[in-house]
Order: C-alpha cells, then sequence, then structure tokens
C-alpha cells in the first residue's frame, strides 16, 4: 500500500482487496451517501469524508496524512491482509471462492461500538433504506452539525432522549430498546473499553443483557466494531443463506448454523460471512 498527501486529500495507490462500494454497500454500515459512479461521503468517527475511486486509485478528502494514518487506515482495515484471507477461505470450497471472486474488494469496518450498538439495534426487521433513514432523523435531532451533514450523537448528547422523542424519529417499537441501551452504557454495565478483555461468549452475553439485542445484533457489533472477526452474524437472511448453500435447503437451528461456521470457517468466520452474504444478497440466493 502506496499513498501520499496532495493539497488536502490523500491519495492511495498500490493497494489490493479494497473497493469503496463493495465494503460500504454489503450491509455493515449505514452512515455513507452515494454521491456518483464510485463516489461516496461517509459521516464516520466525527469526521465527514468524501471517498472517490478511480481504475488505479482511491482519494480521500478533506483528509491529511496524520488523519488518515490514525483514523482511516484503521477504519478500513487496511493494515490487514486480505489477500491470505481470501485464499485461505477459498480454499474451503467453491461456493466460497465463488463468493470471494464476486466481491474481493470488500473489507470489514472498524466503527465506533456506541454508534454500531444503536445502528444494529434499529436494523432489526428493517430495509437499509429505512434504517439509513432512522440514523440520519437521530443525528439530526442530537448530533452535531458539521457542514451539510449531522454526526451521530454521543451518549452525553441522547441520554435524556425520552420514547417519544426518538418515536419522532421512526424507531418505531425499537425505540424501548435504544432507551435500554442508553441506561447500560450510561450506568458502565456495558462499557465498551472493558470489554476488549473479554471473551467472545462473554462480549455476547453482555450485550444481550441491553433489551431487544439477541445474538445477531449483538454479532454484529462484535464484528463490524470490536475487532472479533470470528463471530458469525445470523439472521433470517444469512440463515436462508447457509441453508441453501450448506444443509440443502433443510431447515436448520441458528446454533447448528453457528457450530457448522466456528468448525469450518474458524477464525475467518466473519470474513466468510460478508463474502457470502454480499453474494447471495446480490443474486438473491435463498430469497423467499
Amino acid at each position: 500500500m502506496k499513498y501520499y498527501e496532495e493539497d488536502d486529500k490523500i491519495v492511495l495507490e498500490d493497494f489490493d482487496s479494497f473497493d469503496v462500494e463493495q465494503t460500504l454497500e454489503c450491509g455493515q454500515c449505514f452512515r455513507f451517501n452515494k454521491l456518483g459512479e464510485r463516489e461516496y461521503v461517509i459521516i464516520a468517527c466525527s469526521r465527514v469524508l468524501h471517498i472517490t475511486q478511480f481504475e488505479e486509485k482511491i482519494e480521500f478528502y478533506p483528509c491529511l496524512r496524520e488523519e488518515f494514518e490514525n483514523i482511516w487506515i484503521n477504519y478500513f482495515d487496511l493494515g490487514r491482509d486480505y489477500i491470505e484471507i481470501k485464499n485461505i477461505l477459498s480454499k474451503k470450497d467453491n461456493i466460497l471462492k465463488k463468493a470471494v471472486d464476486f466481491a474481493p474488494g470488500i473489507r470489514i469496518l472498524n466503527q465506533e461500538p456506541w454508534e454500531c450498538l444503536i445502528s444494529f439495534i434499529i436494523s432489526q426487521n428493517n430495509r437499509i433504506p429505512m434504517i439509513k433513514q432512522v440514523i440520519r432523523n437521530i443525528s439530526e435531532r442530537y448530533g452535531t452539525a458539521l457542514g451539510d451533514y449531522f454526526l451521530f450523537p454521543s451518549l452525553k448528547q441522547i441520554e435524556k432522549a425520552d420514547e417519544k422523542e426518538l418515536m419522532s424519529c421512526k424507531t418505531g417499537f425499537r425505540a424501548k430498546y435504544i432507551i435500554d441501551a442508553i441506561k447500560n452504557v450510561k450506568s458502565g454495565n456495558v462499557d465498551f473499553e472493558k470489554l476488549r478483555e473479554v471473551s467472545t461468549s462473554g462480549v455476547r452475553e453482555k450485550l444481550m443483557e441491553i433489551k431487544g439485542v439477541g445474538e445477531k445484533v449483538s454479532d454484529c457489533v462484535m464484528l463490524f466494531s470490536m475487532g472479533r472477526r470470528e463471530t458469525f452474524p445470523t439472521d433470517v437472511w444469512v440463515k436462508r443463506v447457509m441453508e441453501y448453500f450448506y444443509f440443502d435447503g433443510a431447515d436448520t437451528k441458528i446454533k447448528d448454523i453457528h457450530s457448522f461456521a466456528e468448525e469450518k470457517f474458524g477464525e475467518y468466520a466473519g470474513f466468510a460471512q460478508q463474502y457470502l452474504f454480499h453474494y447471495a444478497r446480490m443474486f438473491k440466493i435463498g430469497a423467499k
């Protein structure tokens, strides 16, 4: 990977396994807008970042070297060797090889745990356009304006929100879950820093103490914001995909899917989930 600073932008060259569209559009994050062909704006890490991908380079702006090195390299997981991961997964079976080959530029983001938690609470039984709209509504009501955009609210900014206010942001039944998440994080019962030292199963159990947070939401939070790449988030859609690919279409319990994923994919289960999920979603495999 090579990059250099030019005016108020970072130009990334000589990179591999990074496609901005594939990474943003694979269902792992919601705070982005598509401005044009391979051109996006992202609201993350208390910043607004424009990204434009060309054939042989990617431009990040406004962005200086220090910010790129201290924030965005980690956010986009650019320090990880995805070629090795894809080679390992492609050798597992032909299904995974096709999924990897279809979207070889997916990288798993390292998002902020607080925002990721609330985002995936909102995601339950919801379509991506509506998820994005609800998060935008909450940000505009409680967050800080930054140019034409609003940052996701900090705990302090949203801690006094009540259920009625959140309902006005179109959260629906999820408002009470957001309220409980706020209480758990504010009280310190869910402390993201301390959870870094806890086992994956322990983190899952702690997150599931929040009302409305089940295995799927907790696993998404762990995979997309806490570096637990061995997790395999399984919602109804992923369940159908796994049944289609690996269980001859038979109805299969989620715990059995998790056991299968742990045994077959091991520490790379989260990467496998993203490649399989995106591949199946694009071709509507397992859809009903």
